[in-house]
């Protein structure tokens, strides 16, 4: 929880800073978002392979429990079905370009804002924010309404991160292991969703 404030806090101080023009205007429109995604990538690459016992204990999970990510994305895209009849003023491709961040925002949004522009990608920073935060505050809820699986799955990307701990409070140390490859799937998924319906 106190890291998603620290991100929603640097995110208003930049929008504090681009409107007084704090910064020239050749830092943003260059290519520095995609120097920062490639970093953000490359310290989850090393934070899994550090960790052999992690890709162990991947392998130990039951079967049925492997296909968690591939239900948490379908359901999401079943979600967006009705999001995208609410919003008339949004494309069906922008909200499910949108919703395939599956709570990774701050790989997301720059992808986004690369293909679609500002405006939208400052959405879907605040979408997958916003997906973080109430996973995290309605955690207990979830579990008690949902079962255990249900944390999991809500949380999308975030699981193997910041609604980790959460998982491991509600629903048991024994999820911790799903609950990190279930985020690691997702976060993996994200680039390719998120550029496919970019595209499309």
């Amino acid at each position: 929880m106190k890291g998603s404030l620290v991100i929603i806090g640097f995110f208003i101080l930049g929008i504090i800073c681009g409107m007084m023009d704090v910064i020239p205007a050749e830092v943003y429109e260059s290519d520095i978002s995609l120097y920062v995604l490639c970093a953000l990538m490359f310290c989850v690459g090393t934070s899994i392979g550090n960790d052999p016992k992690t890709v162990n204990d991947f392998k130990l999970l039951p079967k049925k429990l492997l296909l968690l990510p591939i239900a948490t994305i379908l359901g999401t895209w079943a979600a967006l079905v009705f999001v995208d009849l609410l919003l008339e003023f949004r494309t069906t491709q922008q909200c499910y370009a949108v919703g395939s961040g599956f709570g990774y925002y701050s790989l997301s949004s720059i992808f986004i804002t690369e293909y679609m522009g500002v405006e939208l990608g400052t959405l879907a920073l605040l979408t997958n924010i916003a997906r973080e935060l109430l996973t995290l505050l309605v955690a207990p809820l979830l579990v008690k309404v949902f079962g255990p699986l249900s944390i999991i799955s809500a949380g999308g990307a975030t699981t193997m991160d910041t609604v980790l701990p959460s998982v491991i409070r509600y629903s048991g140390k024994k999820y911790a292991i799903l609950s990190i490859y279930q985020g690691f799937v997702v976060d993996f998924s994200v680039p390719f969703m998120v550029t496919l319906f970019c595209v499309i």
